[in-house]
């Protein structure tokens, strides 16, 4: 079903987007996502170019991701997405990744937060803003809770800095980079079937990443913190 305000992009899994199991990769897929909401706001023009001379950027807060089953090499895929609401300071967003039968592959609901990068806090987006967007319906997908519970054993792992391919146009780390530094740490041999991650603090350049990991019944939790112990970001994932 295609909604009013979906906004699609066709594509084809390529070499570099998968590993050896010649499937796309968890990232692949998140950068995907993030590509196709990237590509929308280009398009209506409240891209990169609007957000930057208005000193603003929509930030994300948290997300769902389910995985179906991951695409193979060379298979043709649509990648949509659409805002499926709006209130005060935040908005929410839907993804969906199909395969060439329109069966779903992997889909998300996503929480975003409009800031304030001059002031450093969150604003209320103009009427326009949100009015070139539309909403459509939410994607039929049972929402889990943006808070992740932390499990009762959280084990220290060996710090890292922060690398400058970590960085994205906000002179932050990628949402999808935080993803893959706490997958690095996953030690499920079943394929992850959701992710959930939660946004609490930018780290930048030369910052220090302290993880935390515990596993919980079947689930693997990761904090991403700084020296202080203040998180950055928290993932869990579940096969």
């Amino acid at each position: 079903m295609t909604r009013v305000n979906e906004y699609t992009i066709r594509s084809r899994v390529r070499f570099s987007e998968i590993d050896h199991t010649r499937k796309m990769t968890l990232p692949g897929i998140i950068n995907y996502f993030q590509d196709c909401s990237i590509f929308q706001s280009e398009e209506i023009g409240y891209g990169l170019e609007y957000l930057n001379k208005q000193k603003k950027a929509w930030m994300l807060s948290a997300w769902q991701i389910v995985i179906e089953r991951y695409p193979k090499l060379g298979e043709e895929i649509t990648v949509s997405t659409w805002a499926s609401g709006f209130k005060g300071i935040c908005g929410d967003r839907n993804f969906c990744m199909r395969d060439e039968a329109g069966e779903i592959t992997a889909c998300a609901n996503s929480l975003w937060v409009y800031m304030d990068l001059q002031k450093g806090r969150p604003a209320k987006p103009e009427a326009d803003e949100v009015e070139a967007y539309g909403v459509s319906k939410p994607l039929g997908m049972e929402r889990a809770p943006r808070k992740i519970d932390i499990p009762e054993n959280m084990t220290e792992l060996q710090s890292f800095p922060v690398r400058r391919y970590h960085i994205d146009t906000n002179e932050h780390v990628n949402n999808c980079q935080y993803v893959q530094m706490a997958k690095e740490v996953y030690e499920g041999e079943e394929p992850i079937r959701q992710v959930r991650a939660e946004y609490k603090k930018s780290a930048v350049y030369n910052d220090i990443i302290m993880p935390r990991a515990g596993r919980e019944d079947n689930r693997t939790v990761v904090e991403l913190c700084n020296v202080k112990g203040q998180t950055f970001a928290t993932v869990e994932f579940r096969a």
